[in-house]
């Protein structure tokens, strides 16, 4: 099975990248179709008149979720869990989720494998497989082997029982999250994992984390979560997003990002780029940014679609 570009503006497939002696796995939980008027009101409704290939059949923003798997000799991190077992519709779009398990099978690692749980942030998509309910009403670390990471300033809102916009269920998240025995709270440039670091840059969220995973020759990969949902973000990083807790602070993390993957051994991992998950940032011909994605295995159709 040879490499391929995913198809722009569609539903992401499960997909495969190695770089040195790491592997990567976008095991996908599913699928939300998004409309940008709602979800992205920054962007000019002109910008996707052209560019209208961005765009789904529906005329809707097709951006995936689930989780980056990190293989390493024995080691196994996933950074992200996915929506979870949901089926809705709402003035935001479509979201049809809950396949991250099944994903996970699906390429050979049991819940159980994961030694740890890396979160970008808190909020509803990226949480939603952390624990599952238990036949006495409470709910259990549906990863029972794995330590779960989460940005101290992250985690601050929620312990001092803010309920910040995006938020999970308390009950079914926050409340046994805090309970954890093996939550561990971190701060900016931290080692989680072996050479896997944090990249703390507050704006979409007070703790919004990027995961710089280094190889054996030095090549990286940052897991940038929802500092960007859309590449058009990268060339306008003013462009914010509706859930987009700091607004104002959210183009200066950006740069900071933007700073980083420019690297020419930088590559990225874009949760919400449909079926372009993996790229590269680029400067073109007129000085502006794109993102040009990295071929990749495609080891499975798209879970679910919406």
């Amino acid at each position: 099975m040879s490499d391929e570009i995913g198809v722009i503006g569609a539903q992401s497939s499960v997909r495969r990248w190695v770089m040195d002696d790491v592997t990567f796995t976008y095991v996908v939980d599913g699928a939300m179709s998004l409309v940008p008027s709602a979800f992205l009101p920054a962007i000019p409704a002109a910008y996707w008149h052209g560019h209208p290939d961005e765009l789904d059949a529906h005329d809707t923003v097709a951006m995936s979720t689930g989780g980056l798997l990190v293989q390493r000799d024995d080691e196994c991190v996933l950074i992200d869990a996915g929506f979870g077992p949901v089926n809705t519709n709402s003035p935001f779009g479509r979201v049809d989720c809950g396949a991250l398990l099944t994903s996970l099978e699906s390429v050979g690692v049991a819940a159980a494998d994961v030694d740890v749980v890396a979160l970008t942030h808190l909020h509803v998509d990226h949480t939603g497989w952390l624990f599952t309910p238990t036949a006495d009403g409470g709910y259990a670390p549906t990863f029972p082997n794995a330590v779960y990471v989460v940005a101290e300033s992250e985690w601050a809102p929620y312990a001092d029982g803010q309920t910040p916009a995006g938020m999970p269920d308390r009950r079914a998240v926050i409340e046994p999250l805090s309970h954890h025995p093996r939550l561990t709270l971190v701060g900016d440039a931290q080692e989680i994992a072996s050479a896997i670091t944090t990249l703390i840059t507050p704006g979409h969220s007070s703790g919004h984390t990027s995961y710089v995973v280094a190889s054996e020759s030095g090549r990286r990969l940052i897991a940038f979560g929802d500092a960007f949902h859309v590449p058009a973000q990268l060339r306008n990083p003013e462009w914010g997003s509706g859930p987009d807790a700091d607004p104002t602070a959210v183009p200066g993390a950006r740069r900071r990002i933007i700073a980083e993957l420019l690297d020419a051994d930088t590559c990225g991992f874009a949760i919400h780029f449909g079926d372009q998950a993996f790229g590269q940032v680029l400067t073109s011909d007129d000085g502006t940014l794109r993102w040009q994605p990295t071929p990749t295995k495609r080891l499975a159709p798209p879970p679910r679609t919406a």
